[in-house]
Formats: structure tokens, sequence, C-alpha cells
């Protein structure tokens, strides 16, 4: 019985591994001039996101809404202003970095101060990868059966898992390289150290010579 068990365990193991869920619930202050807070998730080349986020109510602010990437550029995915509810947004990662959902809320300069600091709540969800897909719908266009959905889940999150070890197999082989590059500059950096001291010193004995020879101190 233990025996026919190992194929689920080893089912539930990939469903575990394979998710790529981020959910988070916040609240975020509103001011004049607010920082960014940004939720950050890895992401990569090619992958689909799904950004979730669910807004409360708060009178008088104007929440933004940006997702960017970790890259020096810092390239700009998407930008809303003045969201509120319940809104959905999907976007295509382009490049290995981290993707960050940032939010801003901006509090109108007609709202009176009363001592306290207003503040909206975000209830955010971020799905990547195979997370991100709508196996419903999908079950739903293809006429699928339950078990046949849950196939073409494992599947993506199969992919996923692939997509991840040939990743990290690339990244291992350019670590590798780089390593023996720095290596063999190294020994380079070595063998002319060694060299420039041996001239250095035989051009001394050299002078020395020389100049003893000058003030008759040697033949």
């Amino acid at each position: 019985m233990f025996i026919s068990s190992l194929p689920l365990l080893l089912v539930a193991l990939l469903v575990c591994f394979g998710q790529s869920v981020s959910a988070i619930k916040f609240n975020i202050p509103a001011s004049r001039y607010p920082p960014a807070k940004c939720i950050w998730n890895a992401a990569h080349p090619g992958a689909l996101v799904i950004i979730t986020a669910n807004v409360g109510p708060g009178e008088g602010q104007r929440l933004d809404i940006e997702v960017v990437d970790s890259s020096e550029h810092r390239n700009v995915y998407l930008s809303k202003k003045d969201i509120s509810g319940e809104k959905r947004f999907a976007i295509t990662a382009h490049a290995e970095e981290d993707i960050g959902v940032c939010f801003r809320n901006y509090l109108d300069p007609s709202v009176a101060s009363d001592g306290k600091t207003p503040s909206r709540v975000v209830d955010l969800d971020v799905d990547i990868g195979a997370d991100a897909v709508d196996y419903n719908a999908i079950a739903n266009q293809e006429s699928l059966s339950a078990l046949e959905t849950e196939m073409r889940k494992l599947e993506g999150v199969v992919k996923e898992i692939l997509d991840e070890m040939e990743y990290l197999k690339a990244r291992e082989e350019r670590f590798q390289a780089t390593n023996i590059s720095t290596n063999r500059r190294v020994k380079n950096f070595a063998w002319f150290t060694i060299a420039s001291l041996i001239g250095l010193g035989v051009w001394q004995i050299f002078h020395l010579r020389s100049f003893f020879k000058r003030k008759y101190l040697i033949d």
C-alpha cells in the first residue's frame, strides 16, 4: 500500500514546490508625498504574472499602482492611477529580475488633518507561472474533465520545475565559466608578478655592479 501511494506523494511534492503564489494584506498610509510600498517576487523571462489587488475604501485618498522590475533600467510594466475595489492585471516578465508591485497612497490636499493618519487596506495576490493560468476557463473551453484539468495543472507545474532546473543549470555554467576565467587571470597575474620581481632583481644586481665598478670598489 505504501508503494502504491508513492506516485501520489510525488505529485503532492511537485505541486507544493512548483507553486509560486504571494498573498499579503496590509495597510498603506496616505500622505501628500507618499513613498512607494513595493512587494517583490522572483519571476523568470516569459513567465505570466497575474496581479489581483483588492483595495478598501478611503475617502480623500488616491491609490496608484505601478509594476516594475529590479533591473538597472527599472522597466515599468504597468502604471495605473486611482484604483479602487478589486482590480486584476496581467503582465509577462521580460528579464531575469524580481517583479515589484508598488503602491502610493496620495492624500487629497483638501482633507483636513485631525491628528490621525488615514490609510487604506490592500489585499494583494500575485500568481506567477503555472499558478497564473486559469485552468477552469481552459477546462470549460476544451470540455475537460476534472481529472484532465488536474493533469493539465500538473503538466504546467512540471514544466515550470524543468524550466527552473534549466535556469539553475545555465546559471551554474555561467558561474563556472566566470570562475575559470578569474582563476586564469589570477594565474597570469601571478606569473607576471614573479617575472617582474626576477627582472627587477637582475637589474638591481647589474646596477649595483656598475656602481661599484665606477667607485673602484670591485674589478
